[in-house]
């Protein structure tokens, strides 16, 4: 018989700290038996020396020392989970404010947020500044986990006050679908199977909401084809083939495709996966491409099926600033767009995001953690798509120049709900 692949869902769970994020993708990993015993050891270890019982599950995904040491998680933790109808990537990324580009970093490749949230406390600003990153990261789906419902003994008033927060703002950062489940990370309710202290609750668990959601949209658009170019491959008997990642749509032999910056028009000839030859190049897959005209194409150029993208030196961004000291209009950084990096100059700073109105206030700088609108110009020509067309050809990161460090996550164009 056939064997049918499973679609990979990548999921980035957000949410302040202590709402117990870390607590309930450790709940679904053990209560769908995705660990070994030598991994629940080790939790069991770490629960006895910090006194907190025979099991704490928060730290199946903590796995630093030092994260559980401290209790807290501190950097992006994945884990891999499979079950018969699906396989995840699950980011788990951390609550605290200082750890926001910890958080991006996670969202970057999501294709839907777990957002959890403790029903006492509702929506922190932090959840409300995770949100919004998760929007203008591109992620359109959202499970919201109103977690310790048993802290108020399962109240159904309690939960539709959160619900209500959460329709609110998931109206205003156009989320297009949204799931929002009553849980108890800790005693497992409404995770993995139905629990019978929410009779009034008739919705999906948390599982079987994870297995029907949209999977692999992170780099589907639809939007065109394309590859940016990562390695040049010279080919025994003569000739190249350009060798990366296909985003956006998939590419086919005899397709037309566009050379860019360079604009050269030509056609694929071949489609190479592993050495092996293939009609198609779907998607996600890391191929070479073998074109019917020699070309002087190399790394840091981009492959493109129609509609083509823009070529530019001047970028009007949204920018999530990580930097300890402020962006400012006029300072110079580096700049990685796909494969290419380029010098680029902060030309303006044209305001910064309210996280709770989402409301654009003027400002000539942006602060650690804040999201802001710039405007950059780079030395070399850059291939972009607007973000909200492709994820992968419409963002960037800014680099410090002198400490090489990651200082922003940059989304070419102005977020949709700006």
């Amino acid at each position: 018989m056939p064997t049918t692949t499973k679609d990979l869902l990548r999921l980035a769970t957000i949410g302040s700290v202590d709402d117990g994020k870390s607590t309930l993708i450790g709940r679904l990993l053990v209560d769908t038996r995705q660990l070994f015993d030598d991994q629940l050891d080790a939790v069991v270890a770490a629960s006895e020396k910090r006194g907190v019982g025979d099991l704490d599950l928060s730290f199946v995904t903590d796995g630093l020392r030092a994260e559980r040491e401290q209790g807290i998680t501190i950097d992006v933790a994945y884990r891999y989970a499979s079950t018969p109808k699906r396989k995840f990537i699950i980011a788990d990324c951390p609550g605290h404010v200082q750890y926001t580009r910890n958080m991006a970093t996670g969202a970057s490749t999501a294709d839907l947020a777990l957002v959890v949230l403790d029903v006492k406390h509702g929506l922190k600003e932090q959840t409300r500044r995770h949100l919004c990153i998760a929007a203008l990261l591109g992620v359109h789906s959202v499970i919201v986990c109103v977690n310790k419902m048993d802290g108020v003994n399962w109240s159904q008033s309690a939960f539709q006050s959160v619900v209500d927060e959460i329709e609110t703002l998931s109206r205003e950062l156009n989320f297009e679908e949204v799931k929002i489940i009553p849980v108890s990370a800790l005693y497992g309710d409404n995770v993995v199977d139905a629990s019978t202290n929410s009779p009034w609750y008739v919705g999906p668990t948390v599982l079987a909401a994870l297995e029907t959601s949209n999977a692999g949209t992170w780099t589907k658009t639809r939007h065109g084809a394309r590859l940016p170019i990562q390695w040049v491959l010279r080919q025994e008997g003569g000739g190249r083939t350009y060798a990366g990642m296909v985003n956006g749509d998939s590419f086919f032999v005899g397709d037309t495709v566009t050379l860019l910056p360079a604009n050269v028009e030509t056609t694929i000839k071949a489609i190479s996966f592993g050495g092996v030859g293939r009609i198609e190049a779907n998607v996600g897959l890391s191929i070479d491409l073998d074109l019917a005209d020699e070309t002087d194409a190399g790394r840091g150029d981009l492959l493109a099926a129609t509609p083509l993208p823009a070529v530019t030196k001047d970028i009007i961004a949204t920018i999530c600033w990580f930097g300890e000291k402020p962006l400012e209009i006029g300072q110079r950084l580096r700049l990685k767009h796909t494969t290419k990096v380029t010098p680029v100059r902060v030309t303006d700073v044209t305001g910064v995001v309210d996280i709770e109105t989402l409301r654009i206030d003027e400002s000539s700088s942006l602060a650690t953690n804040e999201i802001g609108l710039a405007n950059l110009q780079t030395a070399d020509w850059l291939v972009v798509d607007d973000y909200r067309v492709n994820r992968v050809t419409g963002s960037f990161v800014l680099i410090d120049e002198v400490t090489n460090a990651t200082v922003a996550a940059g989304m070419v164009g102005r977020a949709s709900f700006f």
